[in-house]
């Protein structure tokens, strides 16, 4: 099973959140701009444009300059790479990650209630 499906069942079956999923970093900018999101969850690891690619270039457009981020990532310092400078996320869930805890991670990074 893809990563991206996971999260989107975890998300919407389990945490019984509105769900979006994109195939590329290239789309979710795309959706992240003609839609209106609450938040996104963006593997760091993509092709293409990477997540962190993806932020960057979500933290330059107005419309969602603001969008609160969170990485999925296999890496366990996130914290600690250079890229992340100057770019705003709310926080990183390791992989692999626990499908019934994947919405109350992210809400709890997001200080949404659980």
């Amino acid at each position: 099973m893809l990563i991206r499906e996971a999260a989107k069942i975890a998300l919407s079956t389990i945490g019984g959140w509105r769900t979006v999923t994109a195939s590329s970093g290239e789309e979710g900018i795309e959706r992240a701009v003609s839609e209106s999101f609450d938040a996104m969850l963006l593997d760091v690891e993509m092709p293409g444009l990477d997540g962190i690619a993806v932020v960057e270039r979500l933290q330059e457009i107005p419309a969602t300059s603001t969008l609160p981020i969170v990485l999925l990532t296999a890496h366990e310092h996130i914290e600690t790479n250079p890229r992340l400078r100057g770019v705003s996320v709310a926080g990183a869930i390791a992989k692999p990650f626990e499908m019934s805890e994947l919405a109350r991670q992210m809400a709890d990074l997001l200080g949404w209630p659980a």
